[in-house]
């Protein structure tokens, strides 16, 4: 038995269709996430929530502000042309119900590199529990998926492809996670140069002044474009973000 493709599909196969350009190389590390956790019982006795992906994307937007090699984007491949961005926009994707069907969608958090952790999670809150087929800033995608195939592909090839404007659409660095899942660790491409993958957090053996302890640890995934940067950066990339998420205050 066959059927079409349901319209609410369409954006995730323009976007797939975009990234085969992209040559992916693929990094991980384990973060203790003792501080992380510390921090977000104190917030709870206060009455406030925080999501470890907003603590990643907050970390993240922090450290890419630093690294605005990998903060970039390329474009073209007879001549192509690299477009450093001065802000960092974090693109979080989002399991949602649009017109009866589960879609993965995407939000974007502008200037995360001049915001704090309430402001992030505020944000995302706002995502979550949004009906993407009334909130207005998913009438892109919703008139997207009214189009006829071929305008649509075309419309969101001229969006992809247009370096100034690709932030609005896909940010500057990005963020999934499955940790809400039994999923320790994988690996995704974002249609970002960085792209983070979040798994869940549980409790492993670790090693601490030469002992053997239980910490609560999460697998932090880094998918970079090889067009855009070497391994090099990336992996000061995601040493850094290691980092600012241990040390957590």
């Amino acid at each position: 038995m066959t059927a079409r493709l349901p319209r609410e599909r369409r954006h995730t196969l323009f976007f797939l269709q975009e990234v085969r350009s992209f040559a992916p190389v693929f990094l991980d590390t384990e973060v203790d996430m003792t501080q992380v956790l510390a921090h977000r019982t104190r917030a709870r006795a206060a009455g406030r929530r925080y999501s470890p992906v907003s603590y990643v994307v907050l970390c993240a937007g922090q450290i890419l502000a630093k690294h605005p090699d990998a903060n970039a984007a390329v474009q073209g491949r007879l001549r192509p042309k690299v477009a450093h961005y001065p802000f960092a926009h974090g693109k979080v994707t989002l399991d949602k119900q649009q017109g009866g069907h589960r879609v993965v969608l995407a939000t974007i958090v502008r200037d995360v590199q001049e915001r704090d952790l309430e402001e992030v999670q505020r944000h995302l809150d706002r995502f979550r529990t949004g009906d993407p087929d009334r909130m207005p800033e998913f009438a892109a995608i919703r008139r997207l998926h009214a189009r006829p195939w071929p305008l649509a592909l075309a419309a969101f090839r001229r969006a992809a492809r247009a370096l100034p404007v690709r932030p609005a659409l896909t940010g500057t660095y990005a963020v999934t996670s499955l940790g809400h899942r039994d999923v320790d660790g994988f690996h995704s491409v974002g249609g970002t140069t960085v792209t983070l993958g979040v798994g869940r957090i549980t409790d492993r053996p670790v090693v601490r002044d030469g002992e053997v302890t239980v910490a609560p640890v999460m697998r932090l995934s880094l998918a970079f474009d090889h067009r855009v940067i070497d391994g090099a950066e990336a992996a000061d990339v995601l040493t850094e973000v290691k980092s600012a998420l241990e040390g957590y205050r």
